[in-house]
């Protein structure tokens, strides 16, 4: 099998774990219909190769953060070195190269105090050949919450509702604390580690690793997502988009690109643009044929920039609580 490509079970695997990202391989393996051996060598196939990753993350609002959008115009020679300084800190996330290497963009979380604004741009890495730096608020998430619909598409309606979890019941928040870090690091690097590799990681007893687990998911504090490259499903098209769009649009454009399949996520952001989302096709045309007839049939849309990816060096990232 070519390990550069996604076959037809790696992305039922791939759209289970979206579902339920913790859930038992004998689970998946039933309602696939195959064997939990299957599933777990698959799985680990995946991930060892770097194909698949599955992580937990800190949602920002819970632990009192802000997410920002920075944007970097630079030299093409300095976007691999300053993109690469970036990837390397743990409060960053989606770090790219974009537009020929012209551009990186990523994002960052800061406290929600007025003086941690002041000091966001000053974490960033520094070098004469960066031209422009610019950072947008993200205000909230508006598409994609759920995952992009190229990778959840693998499952029937029947299966989904097999394998998702029952919601959890209503709960008095679990605030975090600085003794969670050790567990949100271990989740970061990998969302499904078994509760003796995060007991180890912790120094707490499975049981209380459990316990905690639990409360911070039914605080909505901790979610799970699934980090994997378009192209593994044959998406080559990539870009980030910059929309301006009429106040008065905002909430009927949002809804709208919450129903395109080529939305893998978008957000409202303060700035110049006031909507951001990451554009997903099949190839260039895909890519012409979404902004000609998706974007650009949507009232109240005045303005759109299109940035291509060039190239991904973080995915989801992690954030420890201070």
């Amino acid at each position: 099998m070519d390990p550069l490509t996604l076959d037809d079970l790696d992305r039922r695997i791939a759209h289970a774990l979206q579902v339920d990202a913790r859930a038992p391989f004998s689970r998946i393996g039933e309602v696939l219909g195959i064997s939990d051996r299957t599933v777990a060598r698959r799985y680990r196939r995946l991930r060892s190769t770097g194909m698949l990753r599955v992580v937990g993350l800190p949602h920002a609002a819970a632990l009192g953060h802000v997410d920002w959008l920075v944007r970097m115009r630079c030299t093409p020679d300095a976007a691999l070195p300053v993109a690469t300084a970036l990837a390397r800190r743990a409060d960053t996330s989606w770090v790219l190269i974009m537009s020929g290497g012209t551009e990186i963009s990523c994002v960052t979380r800061t406290r929600r105090q007025a003086d941690e604004g002041e000091l966001l741009l000053q974490k960033l890495p520094r070098s004469p050949k960066v031209t422009a730096v610019s950072a947008y608020c993200v205000l909230r998430g508006v598409a994609g919450l759920d995952g992009w619909p190229g990778r959840t598409a693998a499952l029937t309606d029947g299966e989904i509702a097999a394998l998702r979890p029952e919601p959890p019941p209503a709960t008095a928040s679990a605030a975090p604390t600085p003794a969670d870090n050790a567990l949100l690091t271990a989740l970061a690097r990998d969302g499904r580690a078994d509760f003796p590799t995060l007991a180890r990681a912790t120094g707490w007893s499975e049981t209380t690793v459990r316990r905690r687990l639990e409360e911070l998911q039914k605080s909505r504090i901790l979610y799970f997502d699934v980090d994997v490259e378009p192209a593994l499903f044959g998406y080559h098209a990539e870009a980030l988009l910059w929309l301006t769009v009429t106040p008065s649009a905002l909430t009927p454009v949002t809804r709208a690109l919450a129903t395109h399949p080529q939305i893998a996520y978008a957000a409202a952001i303060t700035g110049p643009a006031n909507i951001t989302a990451t554009v997903i096709c099949r190839d260039l045309d895909e890519l012409y044929d979404y902004l000609a007839e998706g974007v650009g049939a949507l009232p109240g849309v005045t303005g759109a920039e299109t940035s291509p990816v060039v190239r991904r060096l973080k995915g989801a990232g992690t954030l420890l609580v201070p």
